[in-house]
């Protein structure tokens, strides 16, 4: 019943009583009590059920809170279950009757719990003029996870981390930190976390030496710094990188170790001949038989005295002496023995009676005489041979020209890499410190464990790349692909760069400040694209405080200066739990 129909009602009843015109005046008197008990009514009663609604609006909004913790893991009966149960916990109000409540759970644009909750609250006065309920009712929603969160770990994992027990700390406080963000997700893709370990150089994974992104020489492979010019082998042994090789000469013919001595010697094709002139006096031949010259290139009959391809095979020889054509020899016959002359007297005695046979005459026509061959030796360049890009270990230094950071500023900016401009690619580099290759986004929750597992400290620190490419991590490129973004969401985009000690070396310069210079644009680039930045610096060994990564910070509660490797859990905790806060929404 509503304030406005209570007094619709009595002023119904007060018209009435006005126009009445019977009864005496203790009656009059008494109607004209009647508005006065109900208005007293109204108010006691009303105050009463107000009372009643704000403690059921108060546990419907403790239930919908409790109901957010496990509501994506509970069926619908369930979930009804649980709310029911809460409710009746918190509401203690037993005059409330037929208390109705229902619960509804959906993951759309983040999760969302509604629970709605009815009553009947029976009145004390308001029942003379027949009202003798009060409905009342309430709704409560709890929000959360309408924000998705994408992490960006970038972790010194330089040699200076082996001391005071940094490494182990960070590997415990990284663990921590996964553990709550994998709990603050309510599903898959709630929360990613890329991990980019850093040391000079970052580590892009071995397996993509085939793709576009990479910077392996220039085109005239005179770029004396690129991965191509250290890492090969050179004709002439012992001399490496690339510059050192093509310095030197080499002979064609081994041995010979000056160009006029190399130039002076020579290799004949047939073998046991030193000199150019018994080497091209001498020859072989095609009829394997003849070994000069002219007896190789002159035609000849098997039988002497024809010396013509038609003389020779129509002439022939008998195996019985004295015929002179075939088919005599052919008619003819002896003994075995020269002693019988008749057939019969030769087998009689076990001789063999035999045809003549008739040989014809071979013709074997002329053969190809092959003089020997001279080559002298030749006096060249020693020639570099890259080693194959598949043994490459993954490692790159900053974008840029070889020698100097491009004009473009590739080494401080997310901007596409072009394999047409070799500044906008990440150059190779065989580094021997290479660290843990990088780890996309993802919820693989196992495999980054299994990644900081294995961190171990080693080389000099470049934090500007570390940076450049835990930027690049989020917004994609090069070897890491990004989700795509429900525009159901909002997305929360955080990078997180600790380090213990201050940068020493790059792709250019081993000098502090200009390092730093390059880094401070990277930070500000970030910050412009709206990236929450944290900046952690781990300092046990006594260094200045860095005022670059205080600069860095998206703002001064996002820097944090500790003194002792024990800091890093306790850092790492209070971020995490900043980032995963519940968010309320009504």
């Amino acid at each position: 019943m509503t304030k406005n129909s209570i007094f619709v009602r009595l002023r119904r009843l007060l018209c009435e009583f006005r126009t009445a015109r019977a009864g005496n005046v203790v009656i009059t008197f008494a109607l004209a009590t009647l508005p006065i008990i109900g208005s007293v009514g109204f108010a006691v009663d009303y105050s009463h059920a107000n009372s009643v609604k704000a403690a059921m609006q108060a546990a419907l909004d403790s239930t919908a809170l409790m109901l957010a913790k496990d509501a994506a893991t509970l069926s619908n009966t369930a979930l009804q279950t649980e709310a029911l149960n809460y409710f009746n916990a918190l509401f203690t109000r037993p005059e409330a009757q037929n208390v109705q409540i229902s619960a509804t759970y959906t993951a759309t644009g983040g999760s969302t719990v509604v629970v709605n909750g009815q009553a009947n609250v029976p009145t004390t006065f308001l029942g003379i003029i027949g009202y003798n309920n009060i409905p009342v009712n309430g709704s409560s929603t709890s929000k959360w996870g309408s924000t998705r969160l994408r992490v960006s770990l970038v972790l010194d994992n330089t040699g200076s981390m082996a001391q005071d027990g940094k490494i182990t700390a960070l590997k415990t406080a990284t663990a921590s930190l996964l553990t709550q963000l994998k709990n603050a997700a309510s599903s898959d893709g709630d929360v990613y976390v890329s991990i980019v370990p850093f040391v000079k150089d970052v580590n892009l994974g071995a397996a993509n030496w085939n793709s576009n992104w990479i910077y392996w020489d220039d085109s005239a492979q005179s770029d004396n710094n690129s991965w191509d010019a250290n890492n090969g082998s050179c004709s002439k042994s012992g001399y490496s990188p690339r510059s050192s090789c093509v310095a030197q000469h080499v002979c064609s013919i081994s041995g010979y170790t000056s160009q006029s001595s190399c130039t002076s010697a020579g290799n004949c094709s047939l073998s046991s001949y030193s000199t150019q002139s018994t080497c091209t006096g001498a020859g072989t031949c095609s009829i394997s038989s003849r070994t000069t010259q002219s007896t190789c290139t002159t035609a000849s009959c098997s039988i002497s005295g024809y010396n013509s391809q038609g003389s020779c095979t129509g002439a022939g020889v008998c195996s019985i002496s004295g015929h002179s054509s075939q088919s005599s020899c052919t008619a003819a016959a002896e003994c075995s023995n020269t002693k019988w002359t008749t057939q019969s007297k030769c087998t009689s005695k076990g001789d063999t009676w035999s045809n003549g046979v008739w040989t014809a005459g071979v013709w074997t026509p002329a053969g190809t005489w092959t003089a020997g061959a001279w080559t002298p030796g030749v006096w060249s360049t020693a020639v570099w041979t890259p080693d194959a890009h598949s043994t490459w270990n993954g490692c790159v230094v900053d974008r840029g020209n070889s020698t100097a950071p491009s004009s473009s500023n590739y080494d401080t900016t997310v901007a596409a890499a072009d394999p047409t401009i070799p500044a906008s690619l990440y150059a190779a580099e065989q580094y021997g410190s290479c660290p843990q290759a990088v780890k996309n986004l993802s919820y693989d929750w196992t495999g980054m464990n299994t990644l900081v597992n294995n961190m171990s400290p080693a080389g000099n620190t470049n934090q500007a790349i570390g940076l450049q490419l835990g930027w690049l991590s989020l917004v994609g490129g090069g070897p890491f692909t990004v989700p795509t973004m429900d525009t159901s969401y909002q997305y929360q985009q955080v990078i997180i760069l600790l380090t213990d000690g201050l940068n020493t070396q790059d792709r250019w310069y081993s000098s502090q400040s200009s390092i730093d210079a390059r880094q401070a644009l990277t930070c500000a680039n970030i910050k412009a694209a709206g990236y929450t930045l944290y900046t952690i610096q781990v300092n046990t060994g006594g260094d200045p405080t860095s005022s670059l990564l205080q600069s860095c910070a998206s703002d001064s509660t996002k820097f944090f200066l500790l003194t002792s490797a024990s800091q890093i859990l306790t850092t790492f905790n209070a971020i995490g739990t900043n980032l995963t806060k519940l968010r309320v929404a009504k």
